[in-house]
């Protein structure tokens, strides 16, 4: 077992845990046991669960499987319903559990040491740059793309966002994560088609180059 993984295993005096979670933010989607998906964030995570933002949750014990950003899949089932989302359990083997503690690493050490994102494509100035976006509480905002690329955009028009806010561009998922001084800007989630992003490129008018596509983490 790796050494990360020993630190993460730790037992919680506090919360009676048998992995101790770090604070995340990654994107992803989640597959009940009646196969219905839905868009997700995970807030908290550890080798052993996860604490999931979502608009449905499940009956406490129902399977569930998700698909995350940087991470993959995973799956589990259903502990704990929150005012927000739902815990689950991460069912893996000691080997599984050893990649999740360096992935969680990473992605912890990335979000306090504030390092770039791992995915830069080139930026695309859209022809036809009038879309409309999706705001956490549903409603439908015209906005202005004013670039984009296979990572993310940037989107004018948006005031009311903040970073951290789960959007969606046309058919695409995305999320807030800064402001700029005309909009903010949005990082598209890696749990979709690359197909949707290219889409969603041509619907603007910008030609977004396939083969420059991110990784992406297959079913």
């Amino acid at each position: 077992m790796s050494a990360l993984a020993k630190v993460l295993s730790g037992p919680s005096s506090e919360e009676n845990r048998r992995f101790q979670r770090v604070r995340v933010d990654v994107l992803g989607r989640f597959m009940l046991s009646d196969r219905r998906e839905f868009p997700c964030q995970v807030v908290d995570m550890s080798p052993g669960g996860a604490a999931i933002v979502a608009p449905v949750v499940g009956k406490l014990g129902e399977r569930v499987i998700a698909y995350l950003d940087h991470i993959g899949r995973i799956e589990g089932m259903i502990v704990r319903a929150t005012e927000t989302g739902f815990s689950m359990t991460i069912e893996a083997s000691l080997r599984k559990r050893d990649k999740l503690a360096d992935q969680l690493t990473w992605l912890a050490n990335r979000q306090i040491l504030g390092l770039p994102e791992d995915r830069r494509h080139e930026r695309v100035i859209p022809r036809n740059p009038f879309t409309t976006i999706t705001t956490p509480l549903g409603d439908k905002v015209p906005v202005r793309v004013l670039d984009i690329s296979l990572s993310g955009a940037a989107i004018g028009g948006a005031e009311d966002l903040k970073p951290g806010d789960i959007v969606q561009i046309s058919r695409t998922m995305a999320r807030v994560v800064r402001i700029l001084e005309r909009g903010v800007a949005i990082e598209f989630s890696g749990q979709q088609p690359i197909e949707a992003i290219l889409a969603l490129g041509q619907e603007l008018g910008a030609d977004l180059k396939a083969n420059a596509e991110p990784v992406m983490f297959a079913r």
